[in-house]
């Protein structure tokens, strides 16, 4: 990237620079680089220095949305699953470990980091202590003490970031948080989350066998701040997500989807206490299988969120493995429940949208048709091909912050990934102290608030 003295950089020019460049001034206002790009930020007329973090999987389409700038590195534990994104972009520099790809390659001004849950927190925090803006894959982290100290960080540093819950740049989730701010259902007191997840084996036993760890992937640094255990092909590169030490279940994959309509639209922050049920598919019939390992087969999570804002409290009901919401009584015969989504119930009717907010209505359709839509009162995110990177990016040169920024988007994924306290805790009501991150009820449970990093990790 161009290089920008110390005098541009702050908006005053030199004796030198103004001598040299007198003539060609007297007709052009000069506009200086703080202007142009914020302290510390790109100006919008350079592009970013971009480097991948975890580029096997979602990692690839990531940086693929940021191809406008200059992807200077790539760095990935495995170099096999990575191969066609090296050979995609042969100028990066590539690289495993990416401690010293921070420490040793100076260009880089952002990062994209896309690695299992369990290494987000601390890539993401590494970056933004050299003063680097991050962009992490959703969720934000696998546990609330993460999450806090990302949303903490990304404000002591002053860097740009981003949550990758793409729907949350959509212009439907807007949408439907204008209806419901505009009192379309009157005060919504319910919701129903659910989600088709997982699609991924869960409710499994840890493995006995130890192949050898494949050539190209360093098992070491996979397994980061979790503990130690021995290379199996049933973590990686895709099933980790059931297992507690290194993902957070269906809950932490698709709730920073599905919830963020309600999160958003109700102003909502820290419950008040959360419950849950859940089932393990059992070896034999009459056996209860209580699996430390991996996250149920098909939870059903209550959060209970208080008063706020003008709002009336909120039960918010989570659903996954084929669990579903009671079918609303006002939904037309012949009307399918999506395989994942979202119904807001309210004092003067219903909600129900997919995913990402996505085909949402109000129930019954008589209702739909009589209802005139308010005006658009939120900004609009340009939401093309990589929309949602994009807005990274601008607020990386200086733009407004990102619209899933972790001042929005720390707190959310708290919320969400706390819901696994409720999980590894069955049948109990856990009073939830949110500004503290405390059970405040049952000491045990908050064993996974703060799970301790493995010796040589930390945040």
């Amino acid at each position: 990237m161009k290089k920008v003295s110390t005098e541009r950089q702050s908006g005053r020019l030199s004796r030198r620079d103004f001598m040299g460049t007198a003539a060609a001034m007297a007709a052009v206002t000069f506009v200086p680089r703080h202007v142009l790009g914020g302290a510390g930020n790109t100006p919008p007329s350079e592009k970013l220095n971009i480097a991948g973090v975890g580029i096997g999987g979602m990692g690839q389409n990531n940086v693929h949305a940021c191809e406008t700038e200059n992807i200077v590195a790539l760095c990935d534990v495995d170099w096999t699953y990575a191969e066609s994104v090296f050979k995609k972009y042969p100028n990066a520099r590539k690289w495993k470990d990416y401690r010293k790809m921070l420490d040793e390659q100076k260009d880089i001004d952002a990062v994209i980091v896309a690695t299992p849950d369990h290494t987000h927190a601390v890539v993401a925090m590494a970056a933004m202590q050299r003063g680097k803006h991050v962009y992490v894959q959703k969720p934000l982290t696998r546990t609330v003490y993460e999450a806090r100290m990302l949303t903490e960080a990304a404000r002591k540093y002053k860097v740009a970031t981003q949550m990758g819950n793409q729907g949350h740049s959509s212009e439907e989730v807007r949408m439907v948080c204008e209806w419901i701010q505009d009192g379309a259902i009157g005060d919504v007191h319910e919701v129903h989350c659910w989600t088709n997840r997982p699609v991924w084996p869960q409710g499994l036993d840890r493995p006995k066998e130890t192949p050898p760890v494949p050539e190209a992937l360093d098992w070491d640094l996979w397994i980061g701040p979790s503990p130690m255990r021995p290379y199996h092909p049933t973590y990686l590169p895709f099933n980790w997500r059931a297992w507690i030490d290194f993902g957070a279940g269906a809950l932490g994959d698709m709730g920073c989807h599905v919830m963020d309509a309600a999160f958003w639209a109700l102003k909502l922050k820290y419950p008040i206490s959360v419950e849950a049920s859940h089932s393990y598919e059992v070896p034999t019939m009459w056996t209860r299988f209580d699996n430390k390992e991996t996250y149920p087969t098909a939870e059903v999570v209550h959060y209970q969120f208080p008063a706020r804002d003008g709002m009336v409290p909120v039960k918010l009901h989570w659903y996954d493995g084929g669990m579903l919401p009671e079918r609303p009584d006002d939904l037309e015969p012949g009307r399918k429940i999506p395989e994942s989504g979202t119904i807001f119930v309210g004092s003067k009717g219903k909600i129900m949208c997919g995913t990402y907010s996505e085909n949402a209505r109000i129930i019954p359709e008589t209702k739909m048709r009589a209802y005139t839509r308010p005006a658009k009162r939120i900004p609009r995110i340009e939401n093309g091909p990589g929309g949602h990177e994009q807005d990274w990016v601008r607020a990386c040169k200086g733009g407004p912050a990102a619209s899933s920024s972790f001042d929005y988007s720390g707190p959310f994924t708290e919320t969400v990934v706390m819901g696994n306290l409720a999980v590894l805790n069955p049948g109990k009501k856990l009073e939830w102290d949110g500004e503290n991150m405390k059970v405040t009820n049952d000491e045990e449970a908050n064993a996974y608030v703060r799970p301790a990093f493995r010796e040589g990790w930390s945040l």
